[in-house]
C-alpha cells in the first residue's frame, strides 16, 4: 500500500509531463508570434511615414508623375499589409479573450464549490460550538493514544475551515482580476477594430488617388514612351561603358597574369639550367680527380710492376639531368582571372562574404524601380528593363561606397551623369546618375567614403542613383547584396 502511494503520484507526474510541455511551448509561440506583429506593425508604420513623405516631396512638382504613382502604391501596399497585421493582433485578442472567458467560469464554479464546502462546514461548527461537546468528544475516548488524535483531528478541522476561507479570498481575487484583464482584452479588441476600420478608410481614399493620378499619366502616353524610349538608350550605353571597362579589366588582369607566368617560367628555366651546368661541372671536377689520383698510383708502383699492363682509364662519372620542375599546385577557388593576385581573392571572398549585410549608398531613400524586367508602371503593355536598382534620396544627396576597393573609371554619360566604377577583386559596383564625383580613376576608397552626389530628377522633385553590381561580366540583384531596411 506504501508503494502505491509513492508511485502513483511519479506515474500522474510523467502523464501530464508532455501536456505541461506542450503548453509552455504553445504559451512562448504565442509571445514570439506578439512580439513579431508588434515589430512589423512599427517597420510598416515607419515605411508609410516614409512613403508619405516621398508623396509630399513629388506633390510639389507641377504635374503629376510616376514618383506619385509609385509612392501611391507603395502605401496602399504597406497599409494592406498593415490592415492584415491588425487583423492578426485581433485574432490573437479574440483567443485571449475566450481564454480569459474559460478562465472566470472555471473560477467561478471554484468559487462556489468552495462556498458551499464552506457554509457546510460553517453548519456543522454552529451545531457542535459548545466546549463541553468539544471536551466530551476527546474524553470520551478509550485510551490516551485515541484522545490525542481526536484532539490533533480537532485541531487540523480548525486548520482546514482556515484554508477554506483563505481559498476563497485567493479564488476571488483571482477571479475579479481576470475579469479586469477579460474588459481591457475587449477594450483592446475594441481600439484594435477601430483603427482597422480607420486603416481601410484611408486605402480607400488612397485607393482613389491612385485611380486619379493613373489616369492623368494614362493622357501622357506618348511623353511618357518618349521617356522611356530615352531612358532604354541612356542605359544601353551607359551598359556598353561599363562593359567595356570590365573588359579592360579581364583583359590586363590576363596580360599581367600571361607575363608573370611568362616570367616565371623563364626564371624556372634560367635555374634549371644554371643547376645542370653546376651538377656538370662537379662531375667533370670528380672525374678529374679520380685520373690524377689513379696516375699517381701507377707511378708509386711502376718499377715492382713491369710487366704489369696498364691500368684502365677511369670511367666517367655519369652525370644525372636534372629533375623537371614540379608543376604549381592551383587554387580551386580561383576561378576567375581577376582573383589571379593574393589581395583581389582576398577581396573578392570579404565581398561574398558581405552578401545581404553591405551597406546602401545613401542615407536616407527607398527604391522606386527594381532589377530586372517588370511592367511599366502606367503602361503595364510596356515592359522595362533595370540593370540595378534605382533609389529616390535627398537632392544632392551625399552617395557612398557599399565596400572597399579601387576605382577603375569615372566618366560622364550624357543622360545618367556621373558614372563611377569600383572594383572589388572579380566584382564590380557602379553608381549612375551621380550629379558630382569626389574620386578619380586609381582611388582606393573605404567602405561608407562619400565618392558623389546624388543626381536631381526634376520631374520627379527628388534626387535619384542608380546602384548596380557585376561578377565579372554577369549583372547581379543588388536588392539581394545590401541589407534590408
Amino acid at each position: 500500500m506504501l508503494y502505491l502511494k509513492k508511485i502513483i503520484p511519479l506515474m500522474l507526474m510523467i502523464w501530464l509531463m508532455p501536456t505541461m510541455l506542450v503548453a509552455q511551448s504553445t504559451g512562448q509561440q504565442q509571445q514570439q508570434s506578439r512580439e513579431e506583429l508588434e515589430r512589423r506593425k512599427k517597420d510598416l508604420q515607419r515605411e508609410i511615414d516614409e512613403a508619405n513623405e516621398q508623396l509630399k516631396v513629388t506633390k510639389k512638382s507641377t504635374k503629376e508623375s510616376l514618383g506619385q504613382l509609385r509612392a501611391l502604391r507603395d502605401k496602399i501596399t504597406l497599409r494592406s499589409r498593415l490592415i492584415n497585421n491588425i487583423n492578426e493582433e485581433i485574432n490573437f485578442i479574440n483567443g485571449d479573450i475566450n481564454t480569459a472567458y474559460r478562465d472566470v467560469k472555471t473560477l467561478q464554479k471554484d468559487l462556489d464549490t468552495l462556498k458551499a464546502q464552506y457554509a457546510q462546514l460553517v453548519v456543522y461548527a454552529y451545531k457542535n460550538r459548545s466546549s463541553y461537546d468539544m471536551m466530551n468528544f476527546v474524553f470520551s475516548a478509550q485510551n490516551f493514544n485515541d484522545a490525542v488524535k481526536r484532539f490533533q483531528y480537532l485541531k487540523q478541522y480548525r486548520e482546514y475551515r482556515r484554508r477554506q476561507a483563505d481559498n476563497i479570498l485567493t479564488t476571488q481575487e483571482q477571479l475579479n482580476q481576470k475579469i479586469q484583464n477579460l474588459e481591457s482584452q475587449r477594450v483592446r479588441r475594441s481600439d484594435a477594430l477601430k483603427t482597422e476600420q480607420e486603416q481601410r478608410a484611408t486605402l480607400e481614399t488612397d485607393k482613389k488617388e491612385k485611380d486619379e493620378v493613373l489616369s492623368k499619366l494614362k493622357g501622357r502616353e506618348k511623353e511618357l514612351v518618349a521617356d522611356i524610349n530615352q531612358r532604354n538608350k541612356d542605359a544601353q550605353k551607359v551598359q556598353a561603358a561599363i562593359r567595356a571597362v570590365i573588359r579592360r579589366e579581364i583583359e590586363e588582369a590576363r596580360r599581367k597574369a600571361i607575363e608573370e607566368e611568362t616570367a616565371r617560367r623563364k626564371a624556372a628555366e634560367e635555374k634549371r639550367r644554371r643547376d645542370e651546368e653546376a651538377r656538370k661541372a662537379a662531375a667533370l671536377a670528380a672525374a678529374e680527380k679520380a685520373r690524377a689520383a689513379a696516375a699517381a698510383n701507377n707511378a708509386n708502383n711502376n718499377n715492382t710492376a713491369a710487366n704489369t699492363p696498364a691500368p684502365e682509364k677511369a670511367a666517367p662519372v655519369p652525370v644525372k639531368p636534372a629533375p623537371a620542375p614540379e608543376p604549381e599546385k592551383t587554387v580551386s577557388r580561383t576561378e576567375s582571372v581577376l582573383e589571379a593576385t593574393p589581395e583581389a581573392l582576398a577581396l573578392s571572398e570579404s565581398f561574398e562574404a558581405n552578401r545581404g549585410k553591405l551597406p546602401w549608398p545613401v542615407d536616407a531613400g527607398n527604391i522606386i524601380e527594381h532589377f530586372g524586367i517588370h511592367q511599366h508602371a502606367v503602361m503595364e503593355h510596356i515592359q522595362v528593363p533595370s540593370d540595378g536598382i534605382v533609389i529616390a534620396t535627398n537632392k544632392g544627396g551625399a552617395v557612398k561606397s557599399i565596400f572597399e576597393g579601387e576605382v577603375r573609371s569615372v566618366v560622364v554619360m550624357p543622360g545618367s551623369g556621373y558614372v563611377i566604377i569600383i572594383r572589388h577583386g572579380q566584382y564590380f559596383t557602379t553608381y549612375v546618375r551621380l550629379q558630382t564625383t569626389r574620386v578619380k580613376k586609381g582611388d582606393n576608397v573605404k567602405t561608407g567614403q562619400v565618392i558623389g552626389t546624388a543626381s536631381v530628377n526634376d520631374l520627379e522633385n527628388s534626387g535619384e542613383v542608380e546602384l548596380q553590381i557585376w561578377k565579372g561580366s554577369t549583372k547581379q540583384n543588388p536588392e539581394l547584396w545590401i541589407r534590408r531596411r
